[in-house]
């Protein structure tokens, strides 16, 4: 079963780390030695933009989420995954 857990910053933002999923649909598929980071952007079009000028392999274009994240995925030269977008977490508790 996929597990995930999220680590909140105060300033917003924070760091989400999941578990390996077998699923055959799988759009994120990181096995064991390889890694998946998501980071939070305040411009994804433009950072998208810049990362495909320097030759990054764009794995997933840019989309508007049903959560309402901006963002898209490339793959670095060593096969990490990379998740860029504007979701900064779940809304935090007062």
């Amino acid at each position: 079963m996929p597990r995930s857990s999220q680590l909140a910053l105060p300033e917003g933002g924070g760091i989400m780390l999941g578990s390996v999923r077998e699923a055959e649909d799988d759009r994120w598929p990181l096995r064991p030695g390889a890694f998946g980071g998501y980071v939070v952007t305040d411009r994804p079009d433009e950072l998208c933009a810049r990362a495909r000028a320097a030759g990054a392999e764009i794995i997933e274009e840019l989309n508007d989420s049903d959560y309402g994240s901006r963002g898209f995925g490339a793959r670095d030269p060593e096969g990490n995954l990379w998740s860029f977008g504007t979701y900064r977490g779940e809304p935090r508790k007062v």
